[in-house]
């Protein structure tokens, strides 16, 4: 029974309402925020009791989300920790103002009191680096539901656009807790609950070994989900892959586990691959860090001691010459503003910390083994917005006396679950008649000028506008006034790729010394996984640097 149990518990860390994964947006970018202020460039950060940097090997990061930040920490840690070793430099070149890529926080109402998650929210225990980083770094971690107002009945619903189908109340206690899963059990049977979550351990357990030798670090991803078994799981969808390994797709997977792959990815079973179908389910114990998860990633670029040129992009990537038997890359780089520096520098090896297509290279690399694919994003737009009014029962199809779920998950109804072109469809044809993929109550805060109200966040395919808004609150009007809406905030993400089946991926060695993380994307996107390929790449690196001269501490 103990085993039922995590699934309530897994179920219940689904409120979060994520996107879980963390890149460069490509798409638009928004102002730096009050609790989000960009470091300082360091540039004398390697003039101090350094070997002059002639004598250093010298590394380019570009990018400084999860995986650019990752690469630069763990170059650092596994340096420091790595004997006839020479000194490494580290620059970062980050177009944005901020670290932390798509993990950014804005503030309601300008207000450094109220911070919320823009990007990619949570993360859970078994997330080893970001776990041991927050740690390391002393910052404040906490389950993602303590600011939830829970000034209602139940915590979570499911609606399909026509009915609420799935509710799942507030359970407080050792007697609630037993009370909701019994209200699951009965309504979904104990079958599909209990192998969904042994195939979701299993995936766990397997993806864990690529953090460990022999397999770390790992020259082919390709070849490292094979060897730990988990090509079997990306090479089909989800559904697919759930009637495969016995769970099928009864009503708990097409209400319950869609509902997940919905509000994670913003795709249905039909779609997206059996691997990151169990990723979604993996929410047990999700927590953030107080004030926002950016912080994690700040931390580790300023631990490394890394260079870092804010608001640059890189234009050129070049081979200027042989070194010995070392290529030598050249970066062309030009600052953001009114005064555009445009600046040339060597390195000894790159990191390429972004989707590839977002660097728009002006001079691109020519000697590439091969230029990585495209990878193809989904737009998801994100609607923060403020308002004394809580969602309206009758919009959902509730009796007008009771309450609406906290947070109220998707998927589609009996008609649309019949055909392809939205159980495989994308966008607007993925989320069905409901419009949207997700609605939660995030927190209920009070300012003088407001008083109290609830802070909603939205996630939809399709932009979110007054009318909608209006709709969900039970307002008839014509503006956002109307529905005692006081604040607003809208964003437009490349939130995540489509994650189709497949069984190979990009290489991670593009050429002698150049590496690209973003590959594993279309394995898994997380903050977390983007951090793994951080830190393997920053191995791989170190062991082309260090060859037979000394040995590199596999992880610490």
């Amino acid at each position: 029974m103990i085993t039922v149990k995590s699934i309530f518990l897994a179920l219940a860390a689904l409120l979060v309402m994520l996107p879980v994964s963390a890149h460069h947006d490509g798409v638009t970018h928004h102002q730096n925020h009050e609790d989000q202020q960009p470091l300082q460039d360091h540039h004398d950060a390697h003039d101090n009791d350094r070997t002059p940097m002639r004598e250093a090997k010298r590394v380019a990061i570009i990018g400084a989300g999860s995986a650019g930040s990752s690469a630069a920490y763990f170059l650092h840690r596994f340096h420091a920790n790595t004997t006839n070793m020479p000194p490494i430099n580290i620059t970062i070149y980050e177009r944005n103002s901020y670290i932390g890529g798509r993990s950014t926080t804005v503030t309601a109402h300008g207000s450094p009191g109220h911070p919320i998650e823009l990007g990619a929210s949570t993360f859970v225990p078994m997330n080893e680096n970001l776990v041991n980083a927050a740690k390391e770094l002393h910052l404040t971690v906490s389950s993602t539901s303590r600011t939830r107002p829970k000034t209602v009945r139940d915590s979570v619903g499911v609606f399909n656009g026509e009915d609420m189908i799935f509710v799942q109340p507030y359970a407080e206690g050792e007697i609630g807790k037993w009370w909701s899963l019994a209200k699951l059990l009965y309504q979904y049977g104990p079958s599909a609950p209990i192998k969904a979550n042994r195939l979701t351990d299993e995936a766990a357990r397997k993806f864990l070994n690529l953090y460990r030798e022999p397999l770390f670090p790992f020259s082919s991803l390709g070849e490292a989900a094979e060897s730990v078994g988990l090509l079997e799981a990306t090479g089909m969808t989800g559904e697919q892959f759930l009637i495969m390994k016995g769970v099928g797709n009864g009503k708990y997977v097409t209400e319950l586990m869609q509902s997940a792959t919905r509000v994670n990815y913003g795709q249905n079973l039909g779609l997206i691959h059996g691997l990151e179908t169990m990723v979604c389910m993996a929410a047990e114990g999700a927590v953030s860090v107080e004030g926002g998860n950016w912080q994690i990633f700040e931390g580790m670029v300023k631990s490394s001691g890394a260079l870092l040129r804010l608001n640059t992009s890189v234009t050129g990537i070049t081979e200027k010459a042989i070194k010995g038997d070392k290529k030598i890359w050249t970066i062309t780089s030009q600052t953001h503003g009114d005064q555009q520096v445009v600046v040339n520098q060597d390195f000894d090896a790159v990191i390429i910390a972004s989707p590839y297509q977002y660097l728009d290279l002006i001079h691109p690399p020519t000697t590439l083994h091969k230029t990585p694919d495209e990878i193809a994003y989904s737009a998801l737009h994100v609607t923060l917005f403020t308002s004394r009014r809580p969602l309206d029962p009758e919009y959902f199809n509730l009796d007008p006396a009771s309450t609406v779920p906290e947070t109220v998950l998707t998927t589609l109804n009996e008609t649309e679950q019949s055909s392809e072109a939205f159980t495989r469809g994308t966008g607007a044809s993925a989320v069905g008649k409901v419009g949207f993929f997700s609605i939660s109550t995030l927190q209920q805060i009070f300012t003088e000028e407001h008083g109290e109200e609830f802070v909603y966040k939205v996630f939809s395919p399709e932009a979110f506008g007054p009318d909608k808004i209006r709709k969900i609150l039970g307002v008839e009007g014509e503006s956002e006034d109307e529905a005692d809406v006081t604040w607003v905030f809208r964003h437009l993400w490349n939130a995540y790729p489509y994650l189709y089946p497949r069984v190979t991926f990009e290489d991670i060695k593009l050429a002698e010394g150049m590496y690209y993380t973003a590959g594993i994307e279309s394995f898994i996107s997380t903050m977390e996984t983007s951090s793994l390929m951080g830190m393997n790449v920053a191995r791989l690196v170190l062991d082309e640097v260090v060859g037979a001269r000394g040995k590199v501490k596999a992880k610490l």
